[in-house]
């Protein structure tokens, strides 16, 4: 039944689905579950490329000896309702392709009041290794989805007001880079190829051109920043 937790043996499907290449449909559909119950167990449990049936099973039932019987759920924030968000943020930004550790540091800057914290505090919070944190932040701030400001002899890492415009520029950067280089192969290459390359780099910049637009309307019009 679709509702029902997953067993130890599903895990070990999933784990051999993972190594087999199939895709997350393909291991669903096999084991007659939601494709949805797969993708959240891989994200929660070190994603495609760390995802072990055993290791995920003993965290499940951590996870399960830490919930304590409590009242009905209430949207007042509580450091129990901020956990549970992080981690559905996370696994949400994990099942569209951010590797899961730099989701997990995401989504903590995320609900942090200040919308930031340090290194220390990352690891303190997020109970990982400074090396794990210090690689997270590197590809997030990489990508522009993070900034850092120094805080006395601190680096303190922040996700300030603007993050939905940078994430949004950083797209646009990425669909500039495909325009360009299918681009350049349509001119390179005759034949059916060379119009699918073309057909692929018209698209892009079309999409593009509109998005861009978009997000400068956006800004200027209704997004409020500092």
């Amino acid at each position: 039944m679709p509702g029902r937790r997953l067993t130890h043996d599903e895990r070990g499907q999933i784990a051999s689905g993972l190594s087999a290449g199939l895709t997350y449909a393909e291991i669903a559909r096999r084991m007659d579950r939601p494709k949805s119950t797969v993708i959240r167990e891989v994200a929660r449990n070190g994603g495609a490329h760390g995802y072990r049936a055993g290791q995920a099973q003993q965290a499940t039932r951590w996870r399960a000896r830490r919930r304590k019987p409590g009242p009905p759920p209430s949207t007042a924030r509580t450091p129990e309702t901020v956990r549970d968000f992080e981690t559905e943020f996370a696994e949400t930004m994990a099942a569209t392709g951010v590797p899961s550790m730099m989701a997990r540091v995401l989504a903590c800057l995320f609900t942090a009041d200040t919308g930031g914290g340090t290194a220390a505090e990352l690891v303190a919070r997020l109970e990982v290794s400074p090396a794990s944190v210090s690689k997270a932040v590197g590809w997030l701030e990489q990508r522009g989805l993070i900034t850092r400001e120094r805080e006395g002899g601190r680096q303190r890492y922040v996700v300030d007001d603007d993050f939905g415009y940078r994430a949004w520029r950083t797209s646009l950067d990425a669909m500039t880079r495909w325009a360009e280089v299918t681009r350049r192969g349509a001119g390179l290459i005759d034949g059916p190829a060379g119009a699918r390359l073309d057909a692929t780099s018209r698209f892009f910049r079309h999409l593009h051109k509109d998005m861009s637009e978009a997000a400068e309307h956006w800004r200027r019009t209704a997004w409020v920043g500092p």
